[in-house]
């Protein structure tokens, strides 16, 4: 082997040990994930290759053997580990009345506020539907859907993204390569990936990073709607829920029964609820047992006509 091509390979290798390469298609939390490569001089092979992917996006093929494993839980703050584990005994759900929604976005701007996003980056949207030409067109508030069987969270390589045992699926940027495969994945377009510097990123670089929060994000990870879970371990209801006028929705405990409106303050049966007003999932047909349950725009309090896209109603 000549000189140059001697220190092309220790270049090569020198640069696969700084990379940190992360194996492609590993479970979520608790799943030994790929941390980096460990070359010696005298490498020993073996038969076996492991696809990784780095956190530029290329994807490398080297000897299984170089490959050093850890565990998701070696390399976290109490924070994340905290974000992770949730709320013992709790099972979230969030009803969403789609007869009362007359599009003021309240919740989209309280969402937007607490989570430092920009004006056009929403964890939550309001669209206007139409389920035909023949029937009036309606509002309908779309967050994450929080599924129990969430195809978002198979296809993250590093655990970034996991399932809460109380119900929401959270994204922790601290381990975020931006590979996007869950946007890929999740077919309720319910991920925002920051291409550029996230909102109030000068003034948040001092922040501990809270992972139910997800604040300070950063540039190159993705957000998403976290349930407010920052605000569930206060006992409080979340952001959404709160800043809604009109009383849209209901959020409560699946374990309990039971679910409180946000605006009348009001609590009730969450099955009786479901049961007494026909309520449904989005894509439920999928299986991914979403978290999120609808009712239908039956008896609305007032028509789109009287409620403009863009404009605020108190």
């Amino acid at each position: 082997m000549s000189e140059n091509q001697t220190n092309d390979t220790n270049s090569r290798r020198q640069f696969l040990q700084k990379l940190g390469l992360f194996g492609v298609g590993v479970a979520a939390s608790g799943a030994a994930i790929v941390a980096g490569l460990k070359y010696e001089d005298k490498k020993i092979e073996s038969k076996e290759k492991m696809r990784l992917l780095s956190a530029d996006g290329k994807i490398y093929e080297v000897d299984s053997l170089s490959v050093q494993h850890i565990k998701v839980e070696e390399e976290m703050t109490d924070l994340q580990r905290r974000g992770r584990a949730g709320l013992v005994g709790k099972k979230w759900v969030m009803v969403i009345d789609l007869a009362k929604c007359k599009n003021a976005r309240k919740c989209m701007a309280s969402c937007q506020e607490a989570h430092h996003l920009h004006p056009d980056q929403h964890h939550i949207n309001v669209l206007q539907m139409q389920d035909s030409p023949n029937t009036a067109p309606y509002f309908m508030p779309k967050p994450c859907q929080q599924c129990d069987n969430p195809p978002c969270v198979s296809v993250c390589p590093v655990g970034a993204t996991f399932k809460r045992q109380d119900g929401p699926v959270l994204i922790d940027n601290e381990r975020c390569i931006g590979c996007r495969f869950c946007v890929a994945a999740c077919p309720y377009n319910s991920r925002v990936f920051h291409w550029t510097d996230p909102k109030d990123a000068e003034k948040d670089k001092d922040m501990v990073y809270d992972v139910e929060l997800n604040v300070p994000q950063k540039k190159g990870t993705i957000t998403k709607c976290l349930f407010s879970a920052d605000r569930l371990r206060k006992g409080q209801l979340p952001y959404c829920v709160s800043a809604c006028p009109n009383g849209v929705y209901w959020f409560g405990d699946e374990n309990e029964d039971t679910v409180t409106n946000g605006t009348t303050k009001e609590t009730t049966g969450f099955k009786q609820l479901l049961h007494d007003n026909g309520a449904y999932q989005l894509m439920e047909e999928l299986g991914t047992k979403p978290r999120v349950y609808y009712l239908p725009p039956k008896n609305r309090a007032a028509t789109p006509s009287e409620s403009p896209l863009h404009e605020e109603h108190s």
